[in-house]
């Protein structure tokens, strides 16, 4: 090849993980529009599933299922733990001050 066609990537075209994060967010963020827009079409399907004489139960029920979670939300499911069905959280932080001089190791690198 010719001196005069080579490319000579500047600083600014090797280096932009900015850019990269706003492309993927703006990738994202279409996705979702992108969905979004299918929405009245989705839950068109999943009601004549959940009305369908020919679908089977479970497909119904699985419709239904999918119309009240995205209408109401997820109903919460509580956390149990122990016998009284209540869940304890403990945090613990510690903080260890180390002495140079007292720290195990010698200056010369060996165990004391």
């Amino acid at each position: 090849m010719s001196d005069d066609l080579e490319y000579e990537p500047k600083v600014a075209d090797v280096y932009r993980p900015v850019a990269r994060r706003t492309a993927k967010a703006r990738t994202l963020t279409e996705i979702r529009s992108l969905a979004r827009s299918h929405t009245r079409t989705a839950i068109n399907v999943l009601v004549g599933i959940m009305r369908s004489n020919d679908a089977t139960p479970a497909a119904r029920v699985s419709a239904a299922n999918a119309i009240l979670d995205r209408g109401w939300g997820k109903v919460a499911q509580p956390i149990e733990n122990g016998e009284d069905g209540l869940l304890e959280l403990v945090h613990r932080i510690e903080r260890i001050i180390v002495h140079p001089e007292k720290s195990g190791v010698s200056e010369s690198g060996a165990d004391v």
